[in-house]
C-alpha cells in the first residue's frame, strides 16, 4: 500500500496545561496580543532552520485571517519525533538541543538565527484559542511524513500521521480556533494591525490575507539597509519612516551602527521639548521581530530628546521577550549609542549652526544635563546655550561680552527679586535657579579665560543702590519708624534708597537660607519637648530680609509724607505686599492676610476721605 493510500494513524495524549496557560496569560505576557508575535517567531525560526539545510529554499510566511487564524511558513518543518519533543514535552526547545541539531539534522549552525522557543511560543496561543492545530512536514528527508498535532486548552492532544497529499511541500501550518471571549484578537483588522506592528522589519516576506482574499505584505527593508540615490533622498526616507513609526517629523536623523552586537538603526530628534520623565518610546527589534516599543533602557537618561528604532542580533531578551535583559552588553550598547548622539551634537556647531540653534531652542535642558559630565561637549556648546539673564534670554557667550563679572542668583525667586534693579544698575545677573544652570555658569571661566563668575549676594545689589539725601531721610524718619514696626512682624527691616527703574516702589531682598531659618524658628516656638530641642540646635545666624523703598518713586515719596498713622500702616503693608508678589514666591498665610487687609483699608480711607468729619490720628 502506498504512503498516500495509508490510513492516518492517530494517538491521543493528556497533560495538564491549565497551570502553564494561566502562567503565560497572567504572569509572563503583558497582553494576549503577543500570541501573533509568537507564531511569527516560530515561522521565522523554521525558515532559518531550513536555510541551514538549503540556503536556496523559499522563505515566506502567510497569515490568513478569517473565522479563525492560520499561519503558514516554508520552513524546516517537524518530524514526529520533533513534535513529541517540542510540543508534547512542555518547555523543551529546538534551540537548546543538546546534540547540536534538530533530530540529528545538523542545524546547530543556525542556532544563532533563532529568536524564540517553539513549544512555549505555541502554547502561548492558548491565551486566545480553545484549540490549536499544527500540520507540518519536515525538510530533513524527501519522504518525511505529514504530522498533525491537535491540542486543546484542557490539556488533551492527538498526534496523527497524514497522507503526503495533505502537505506536499515542507513547512508548517498552524491554525487557531479562537475562544469566544478572545475573538477580537483574531479579527482580520486586528490581525493585520498586530502583524504590521511586530513584523514590519522581518527579513522574510510576510503576507496577510483577509477574508476577501486581499493580500497585504506587511514588512519592508528598513531605510538604513537600503541604497538611496543621494544623501537628501536618504534623509527623506528616514523622515518618512519616522512619521510612520512615531507620527512626527524629526529635526534630524542620527544613524546608529554597532557591528559588534549586530545593531543598526536610527535615532530621530524630537521637534519639540520632551521632559526627562518621558524617556520611553524606543522601538527595539530582535532579528527583525519587534521586541519592545518602550525600551527606555536603550539610551542614557539625558538622551530624552531622541526616539530610536533599532534592529539587533546581539542583545538578550527577557523571558517574555517584551524587553531587554539588563546585562553588561546592554550597558555597553547604551554607552556607545549615547556617544553617537553626543558626537552628532558636537558636530553640529561646525557643520550646521542653524540646526544647532533650532535644536537648542527646544532641547537646551538635555544638552545642559549632558554638558555637566562631558567636558568636550561643555567646551563645544556652553557658549551657545541660552540662559535667563538681566539682559533677557541670551547665550553665555553674548552675555559675557557685556558683563566681565557675571553674578549668579541661586534661586529663581532671588533672580526675580533683583533682576529689574540689577539690570538698571548695570549688573549682569544670570538666573541659576533652574536645573543645571548654576553649575554650568560657574564653569564658564574654563571655556572663556578672563571671565569672572560669582554667586549673587543681596548685599551686592544693596551696594549699587544710591543713598538718600540725609535731609530727605530725616524728613521720612517717622514714616520709616512705623514701617519697621509693620514689617518687623515678618523678620524684615526697612531701608530708604534711590534706584532705577523709578517705576519700582519697593524691593524685597531675601534669600532661601533666611526663609528656612524663620521657618525653623517658628516651628521651634510651636513645638515642645525633644522636637523643640532638635529644632533649637539647628539655629543659625542669617541676615534679616530687607524691604528697600525707592525714594525716586512718586508713590513712596508721597507715602513718606503721610502723618496719619493708620494710613501709614496701610501704605507700608501695601508696599510690602507688592514687593512680596514681585518675588513670585508662595505667600504665607500672614502675608495673604496682610494683602487683603491693606486693600480693604485703602478702600476705607478712600471713602472716609470724602467725609468732612472723618476722624484722624497723627503719627
Amino acid at each position: 500500500m502506498s504512503e498516500t493510500e495509508r490510513a492516518p494513524s492517530a494517538h491521543t495524549f493528556q497533560v495538564d496545561l491549565r497551570g502553564l496557560v494561566d502562567l503565560l496569560s497572567h504572569h509572563l505576557y503583558s497582553s494576549p496580543r503577543v500570541y501573533l508575535r509568537e507564531l511569527l517567531q516560530n515561522a521565522v525560526d523554521a525558515i532559518s532552520g531550513r536555510h541551514a539545510l538549503d540556503p536556496g529554499a523559499p522563505a515566506a510566511i502567510t497569515v490568513h485571517a478569517d473565522d479563525g487564524l492560520t499561519v503558514t511558513d516554508t520552513g524546516v518543518g517537524l518530524t514526529e519525533a520533533d513534535v513529541h519533543t517540542f510540543l508534547a514535552t512542555i518547555g523543551r526547545s529546538s534551540k537548546r538541543d543538546a546534540d547540536g541539531g534538530l533530530d540529528g539534522t545538523g542545524l546547530a549552525a543556525a542556532r544563532g538565527d533563532f529568536i524564540g522557543q517553539f513549544g512555549i511560543g505555541l502554547l502561548a496561543c492558548f491565551v486566545v484559542a480553545d484549540e490549536i492545530t499544527v500540520v507540518t512536514r519536515s525538510a530533513a528527508a524527501a519522504d518525511a511524513p505529514v504530522i498533525e498535532w491537535r491540542g486543546r486548552s484542557d490539556g488533551s492532544y492527538t498526534i496523527t500521521t497524514l497522507p503526503s497529499a495533505a502537505k506536499p511541500e515542507p513547512g508548517t501550518t498552524v491554525r487557531l480556533t479562537p475562544r469566544a471571549d478572545a475573538a477580537e484578537w483574531t479579527a482580520p483588522g486586528r490581525v493585520l494591525e498586530l502583524a504590521r506592528n511586530y513584523g514590519s522589519m522581518l527579513r522574510h516576506e510576510v503576507t496577510v490575507v483577509d477574508p476577501r482574499g486581499t493580500r497585504t505584505r506587511i514588512n519592508a527593508t528598513p531605510p538604513w539597509a537600503e541604497r538611496h540615490a543621494s544623501p537628501q533622498a536618504r534623509r527623506d526616507a528616514f523622515t518618512a519612516h519616522c512619521r510612520r513609526a512615531f507620527d512626527f517629523t524629526p529635526l534630524d536623523s542620527i544613524e546608529l551602527d554597532l557591528p559588534l552586537v549586530g545593531l543598526r538603526g536610527v535615532a530621530y530628534v524630537l521637534p519639540d521639548a520632551a521632559p526627562p520623565s518621558r524617556r520611553a518610546g524606543h522601538r527595539v527589534h530582535l532579528k527583525g521581530m519587534l521586541l519592545s516599543e518602550q525600551a527606555d533602557e536603550l539610551l542614557p537618561d539625558w538622551a530624552f530628546f531622541v526616539r530610536c528604532v533599532v534592529d539587533t542580533d546581539g542583545l538578550r531578551p527577557t523571558a517574555s521577550r517584551e524587553g531587554l535583559y539588563a546585562d553588561e552588553t546592554l550597558a555597553a550598547v547604551r554607552d556607545a549609542l549615547g556617544a553617537r548622539v553626543r558626537d552628532w551634537l558636537t558636530g553640529l556647531s561646525a557643520s550646521d549652526p542653524a540646526l544647532l540653534h533650532r535644536f537648542l531652542g527646544v532641547h537646551h535642558l538635555a544638552v545642559k544635563a549632558l554638558a555637566r559630565y562631558d567636558d568636550e561637549l561643555l567646551r563645544m556648546l556652553l557658549p551657545w546655550l541660552p540662559f535667563e539673564t538681566t539682559d533677557g534670554n541670551v547665550t553665555l557667550d553674548e552675555f559675557a561680552r557685556s558683563h566681565p563679572v557675571i553674578l549668579v542668583a541661586r534661586t529663581v525667586e532671588e533672580f526675580r527679586q533683583v533682576a529689574p534693579i540689577a539690570g538698571a544698575a548695570g549688573l549682569g545677573v544670570v538666573n541659576g535657579g533652574y536645573t543645571y544652570d548654576r553649575d554650568l555658569v560657574h564653569r564658564l571661566p574654563e571655556i572663556r579665560p578672563g571671565s569672572s563668575v560669582a554667586d549673587l549676594d543681596p548685599g551686592t545689589v544693596t551696594a549699587h543702590l544710591d543713598s538718600v539725601d540725609p535731609a530727605a531721610e530725616l524728613a521720612a524718619a517717622a514714616f520709616l519708624t512705623v514701617a519697621r514696626e509693620v514689617v518687623g512682624r515678618f523678620d524684615c527691616d526697612v531701608a530708604l534708597r534711590s534706584f532705577h527703574p523709578t517705576s519700582a516702589p519697593a524691593l524685597l531682598l531675601d534669600n532661601r537660607e533666611a526663609r528656612h531659618e524663620r521657618t525653623r524658628a517658628r516651628l521651634a516656638d510651636e513645638a515642645d519637648g525633644l522636637w523643640a530641642d532638635i529644632l533649637g540646635s539647628l539655629r543659625s545666624e542669617v541676615p534679616r530680609a530687607q524691604l528697600v523703598l525707592n525714594h525716586l518713586n512718586p508713590l513712596v515719596r508721597r507715602a513718606a509724607s503721610i502723618t496719619h498713622r493708620e494710613l501709614v500702616v496701610t501704605a507700608v503693608e501695601a508696599l510690602y505686599g507688592q514687593a512680596v508678589l514681585l518675588t513670585r514666591r508662595p505667600l504665607r498665610a500672614a502675608e495673604s492676610a496682610l494683602l487683603n487687609r491693606s486693600f480693604i483699608s485703602l478702600l476705607d480711607h478712600a471713602m472716609l476721605g470724602h467725609e468732612p468729619d472723618a476722624p484722624r490720628k497723627d503719627v
